[in-house]
């Protein structure tokens, strides 16, 4: 891996969690996270400079005790979605993965007792179509490898966090962790207000809640958070978890 990560020492990396919406969200300009994305993205680019990334999507769960990972360079992406117009599935996002650092990745999954297995399987829409917005292949290109891992397939809050655990260390030499997910993700109610226009009251407090919990200081955190995701709130604002466990994984 020292020829990708090892050649001068980086500063430590921030950690990011990106609330990325359906494929519609890269045609949405209008939409005030829109311009949210871009700004972070170019954040991203011109001052973190990470050397690689390591992603985590909402849309990608494996076995209840096992994460999976793409070890591969060049994959495919994977259009995980229906009943979009035909142009939605003829988006291209140009990316590489990096095997050097998919071992790195499985080494320190392994050394904290995490199966993993190794895939080869391209970027799902949670990640290339936020990407897409945020790192602009013209106008504000991410050029480092990509790696996504993927969450267990459970809702265990806590297995998640000891794999984020398990992976901090690689934001000391110049990896860049991101989770693709969603703040509030509850289709059924989403769908059932969208005509009106308004918004379910739980949405804004428990968005702010959220931003309480995750910037809440450290030694109190995963207390906080924990609770938070325990709540019936949360259960209204995330029925299922996979849209906030991403969060997880570097909270």
């Amino acid at each position: 891996m020292s020829s990708l990560l090892s050649l001068q020492k980086p500063v430590r990396t921030p950690v990011y969690f990106l609330g990325i919406g359906g494929p519609n969200f890269m045609e949405e300009t209008d939409h005030p996270a829109y311009s949210q994305i871009v700004t972070v993205g170019k954040e991203i680019t011109t001052k973190v400079k990470p050397k690689a990334v390591v992603v985590f999507s909402a849309h990608w769960q494996a076995g209840p005790s096992t994460v999976q990972i793409n070890a591969a360079e060049e994959t495919d992406l994977v259009y995980d979605f229906y009943g979009f117009p035909p142009h939605y599935y003829k988006y291209d996002y140009p990316n590489k993965g990096s095997p050097e650092l998919a071992e790195m990745v499985i080494e320190k999954l392994q050394d904290a007792d995490i199966n993993v297995e190794r895939v080869e399987r391209g970027l799902d829409h949670g990640v290339w179509a936020g990407f897409m917005v945020a790192f602009d292949p013209i106008k504000n290109p991410l050029n480092v490898p990509i790696v996504q891992v993927s969450l267990f397939g459970n809702e265990n809050w806590n297995q998640h966090y000891r794999m984020g655990q398990a992976l901090e260390s690689l934001r000391d030499q110049g990896v860049l962790i991101i989770g693709a997910g969603m703040a509030v993700h509850n289709l059924h109610d989403y769908r059932a207000m969208r005509a009106s226009g308004r918004t379910m009251p739980y949405a804004y407090s428990f968005d702010e809640a959220l931003k309480d919990a995750v910037t809440s200081d450290p030694e109190e955190r995963r207390a906080t958070m924990s609770a938070l995701i325990r709540g019936d709130e949360a259960r209204e604002a995330h029925p299922t978890l996979e849209h906030i466990l991403p969060l997880r994984e570097h909270d």
